[in-house]
């Protein structure tokens, strides 16, 4: 039960960060080109709206609705069901959406798309800058390593850390470093707490290899 609220709660958080980047890209451009936005919300109200809030001298209402399956932005005359036919005849208002040209019509509305795109590079970009090592640092490595038969038969034990190849100081876990252990004629490990040196017998990786 634990572990499904734990989930629950991340799916809302991750959709609640996508909506209102979603809907914050509306807003932004249509403030910018000085359309009068009435309404932010994160999830639909329909019936009610478990938060609401409108700041003195604004004129954009803020809320939570109830009803987590997506958020919306209300845009002064963007015709929609909530237009109906004498709102529609009225001239348009200059900051109405409708009265604006056509080319920041279009932004407005793809503003949204393009601000999810701009949050998923950054996402992305932030993994790639957090963990794009191609190796395992040894120091991370705190409770040793599994070993395969033919290491174990060469004196590794599983749980052993890695410290030196010959005079050679090991600080990672990669391809180098099974070199530098196969060209080695000594290995100290780290093994419950005291040093030991293991004596690397010849043809050890042709033995991994296989």
């Amino acid at each position: 039960m634990e572990i499904f609220l734990i989930k629950a709660l991340q799916l809302i958080l991750s959709l609640s960060i996508l909506v209102i980047v979603h809907e914050f890209g509306h807003y932004i451009f249509a403030r910018l080109f000085k359309i009068r936005v009435e309404k932010f919300y994160l999830f639909f109200d329909a019936g009610f709206a478990l938060f609401r809030y409108k700041p003195k001298r604004s004129e954009t209402e803020y809320g939570i609705g109830w009803l987590p399956l997506g958020g919306y932005v209300k845009i002064s005359g963007m015709i929609d069901e909530s237009m109906d036919k004498e709102q529609m005849a009225l001239p348009a208002q200059p900051w109405e959406f409708r009265s604006k040209p056509a080319g920041q019509r279009l932004l407005v509305m793809i503003a949204g798309v393009v601000f999810n795109l701009l949050l998923a590079f950054f996402i992305y970009s932030m993994v790639l800058f957090a963990w794009n090592d191609t190796y395992l640092p040894l120091k991370n490595v705190t409770q040793g390593m599994e070993f395969s038969q033919a290491a174990r038969n060469a004196g590794f034990q599983d749980g052993d850390i890695l410290l030196m190849a010959d005079e050679k100081e090991l600080d990672r876990f990669g391809v180098r470093t099974l070199l530098d252990i196969a060209d080695a004629d000594e290995v100290t490990v780290l093994r419950e707490g005291e040093e030991v040196v293991l004596t690397i017998p010849e043809g050890l990786m042709k033995n991994l290899l296989t």
